[in-house]
């Protein structure tokens, strides 16, 4: 006998068995049972969520030699003919194969004949989206006045490209994507009944992997089958999906909080090795940052169980809201930078530096795990130990000196950084950003910074955040880099000058390497 796959063979043959849409379940039960039929429904949602599932065990229930009833039999010959792909009554149409107005007008021609066997003649149009304007407009003069005999059935993945016109004529129905649980519960039912040994942790992968897909999960799972010889371990999924381990992803995430470089490169070499999907491998890490920014607000909220408690609480002790948003928009963007880098490897390597070039510069570890908080003053504790010192308060003209004197760390230190002043008056101070800057800007970031800014003049203000598709000068950041530039030059220029160095670089044929000269303190 040949094999069936999982998805053909645990297709839902009733209401009872389908997994989730509950909320269209309950109306179409109700409407069989009430016998409140309407003549036309449109099913909508992403792909193998149910749509023609459901559209199949509607005919049946419609069809059904014991009556129309939401519980269709499953025993008589419709029912059977039905599952089995050849009812008469039951015309399933593929629009994406067949566009044309003369397909679907030679379809229409048979409308006004009764059904052969059953109650109803069913036209079952999947992808329905697909059919041309023509061929919307002969679908719409029958469905105006459809003979009682016939019922509409149709589905598709994108209703927005369906007529208005069309879809008054339907009753709407909007299937969900599947949550997680729900697929990897339906999962874990169907290995018990099939015997194959499997994971939990497999089947988690599999169900996030499935993205919301319930006949994406059984392909998965028919595959992993398959790949581990008839067991479904974590192993055989990550070889498979191209994903890594949590460990893996655990020590990508303690280098960076520890800020080495070194060992943020040898570990995603260690990934690199196992030649995974590197588009999985960012989803994986941004996915434990979006539990992460949860689990900050309330562990309760956190109920990825991918990830456990404990290692959700180490990180958020460690980091702070806007250095996670930081670190997300970065792997978010990175994402597609990916698809652009001539090597993929090397592309990932430039990300996760990417992820420590932008790390806020106090971003360390202290000791239990608890985030270092400078002492924040008053405006006029700060006003009279600036007095003190004998130092004045800084102009709001410098803001390229002001924008790192600021008590500021994370998102709201790289915003300050990469702004430029465009306006100021006794009250008020206005900053430019480019857009994708710009776009990273909140009202808490906003009043983060002028808080600090507040705490630095002594003085109140309102502080304003504008795109600007160009800025006119340097910001903060590109200023601090050209004169930690302009200073590393003069240093270099000044030992190639020096008498011992040129004699030393001529007795031994020897050149000075440049890249090692650093400030004092840059390599700490």
């Amino acid at each position: 006998m040949s094999y069936q796959v999982l998805a053909r063979k645990w297709r839902p043959a009733d209401f009872g068995q389908m997994v989730g849409q509950e909320h269209v379940v309950q109306a179409l039960t109700n409407a069989l049972a009430d016998q409140r039929l309407h003549h036309a429904y449109l099913f909508s949602g992403t792909r193998g969520v149910g749509k023609t599932t459901l559209g199949r065990i509607f005919a049946k229930a419609l069809n059904c030699e014991l009556g129309v009833s939401a519980q269709p039999c499953n025993a008589c010959s419709s029912c059977a003919e039905i599952d089995e792909g050849r009812s008469v009554d039951l015309l399933e149409i593929d629009a994406a194969s067949r566009t044309g107005v003369d397909d679907m007008r030679e379809l229409l021609d048979n409308v006004q004949y009764a059904p052969t066997r059953g109650r109803f003649k069913i036209y079952l149009i999947d992808e329905v989206h697909m059919l041309s304007k023509h061929s919307f407009n002969a679908l719409l003069k029958t469905l105006e006045e459809p003979p009682p005999h016939v019922k509409f059935l149709l589905a598709t993945t994108d209703p927005q490209k369906v007529p208005v016109t069309v879809l008054s004529r339907c009753l709407q129905f909007s299937l969900k994507r599947m949550s997680r649980a729900q697929i990897q519960g339906q999962l874990q039912r169907l290995v018990e009944a099939e015997q194959v040994a499997a994971e939990p942790a497999a089947l988690a992968r599999l169900s996030a992997a499935a993205d919301g897909s319930m006949r994406d999960a059984l392909s998965l799972l028919d595959q992993a089958i398959a790949y581990g010889a008839g067991e479904v371990s974590g192993d055989v999924v990550e070889a498979m999906l191209g994903t890594i381990s949590r460990e893996y992803l655990e020590r990508l995430f303690d280098a960076l909080l520890a800020r080495d470089a070194v060992g943020l490169i040898r570990e995603a070499r260690t990934v690199i090795d196992h030649n995974p999907d590197y588009q999985r491998v960012c989803a994986e890490m941004l996915a434990l940052l979006q539990q992460l920014a949860l689990y900050r607000q309330d562990p309760a909220l956190a109920d990825d169980e991918m990830f456990t408690a404990e290692l959700l609480a180490r990180y958020a002790a460690a980091w702070s809201a806007d250095e996670i948003q930081l670190y997300y928009q970065i792997l978010l963007q990175g994402r597609h930078d990916l698809l652009l880098a001539p090597d993929s490897a090397a592309g990932f390597e430039m990300l996760m530096l990417r992820l420590l070039a932008f790390a806020p510069a106090d971003a360390t570890l202290a000791p239990q795990g608890e985030k270092k908080k400078p002492e924040l003053k008053t405006p006029q504790s700060a006003a009279a130990g600036s007095q003190a010192a004998g130092d004045e308060a800084p102009a709001i003209d410098d803001w390229s000196t002001l924008a790192y004197e600021l008590d500021l760390g994370g998102l709201a230190q790289q915003i300050a950084a990469n702004s430029l002043l465009i306006g100021r008056d006794a009250e008020r101070l206005e900053l430019g950003l480019l857009p994708e800057i710009h776009d990273l800007v909140t009202a808490p970031l906003v009043a983060e910074i002028r808080q600090a800014l507040e705490r630095r003049l002594g003085v109140s203000l309102r502080l304003d955040f504008r795109a600007l598709p160009e800025l006119a000068s340097s910001t903060p950041v590109e200023a601090r880099d050209r004169r930690l530039e302009d200073e590393r030059s003069a240093v270099i220029a000044a030992i190639r000058d020096d008498r011992v160095v040129r004699k030393l670089g001529h007795a031994l044929a020897a050149e000075l390497d440049e890249s090692s000269v650093v400030k004092i303190g840059d390599n700490e």
